[in-house]
């Protein structure tokens, strides 16, 4: 099946996902502007990785996503909560978690590769700015020891990566942004793609013409935009 060329002229122009690949691949566009990111996921779609300047975009079938009520927190994660091992806190190095993120290997890419390129860098950097983007931030004393990163839109958070210095470190940080999100009313976590970490945290896949429901019924829903904190109630705040 032909992969769609996305139009350098129009970021609102998108594919159907039924003309994805069985891969997930849907489009091809030359640059990775952040306007056009933000119209992609609001239809559904990721970018994943970039090739000699051209960038990829995904909508797989299934869609992994976590139910926010369905966080799965085992006994030995109870333990670090009850233990007070972390402390937690958002939006206040957001650039340090997204490298930190992108010196971890992932091999669905080629062994020792990451596709959080600089481009990849400074798109992500302006949705922060805008206040579309958000990270989680671990801390052992004053050492950033995991974290994660994601774009919120209406009441979705559409996860990117996470990292973990020591152990546990990024399945706490993920459990403490998924309480504050069911806290604050959020439908679902974006997984986007199946893995054992993810699977262990309770996320499933859904069909895609599900998840594209539940897109479309978030395109009527408020967007919480600036940076964030973590509330008294549990819920998010804005700092």
């Amino acid at each position: 099946m032909p992969v769609y060329y996305l139009p350098d002229d129009d970021f609102r122009v998108f594919p159907h996902p039924d003309q994805a690949e069985q891969s997930g691949l849907v489009a091809v566009s030359t640059d990775l502007h952040p306007d056009r990111t933000v119209m992609a996921y609001a239809n559904g779609m990721f970018p994943w990785f970039e090739d000699r300047g051209h960038f990829f975009w995904f909508t797989p079938d299934p869609r992994f996503v976590l139910f926010p009520s369905e966080i799965k927190v085992q006994k030995s994660m109870r333990s670090v909560f009850n233990q007070h091992k972390f402390r937690y806190s958002l939006d206040t190095c957001f650039e340090d978690v997204m490298r930190a993120c992108g010196s971890v290997p992932r091999n669905e890419i080629g062994p020792e590769t990451t596709w959080i390129t600089e481009d990849f860098i400074d798109t992500y950097k302006e949705l922060f700015r805008r206040g579309l983007a958000h990270s989680v931030e671990v801390w052992q004393g004053d050492d950033l020891v995991g974290g994660l990163y994601g774009l919120s839109l209406g009441k979705i958070f559409y996860g990117e990566s996470m990292f973990a210095k020591v152990p546990n470190a990024s399945k706490a940080g993920f459990i403490t942004l998924v309480r504050a999100l069911e806290k604050s009313g959020y439908w679902l976590v974006d997984c986007q793609v199946e893995t054992p970490h993810l699977v262990s945290l309770g996320s499933r896949g859904i069909n895609r013409a599900d998840f594209y429901d539940y897109l479309m019924r978030n395109s009527y829903e408020k967007t919480l935009v600036g940076r964030w904190k973590l509330a008294e109630d549990g819920g998010l705040a804005l700092q």
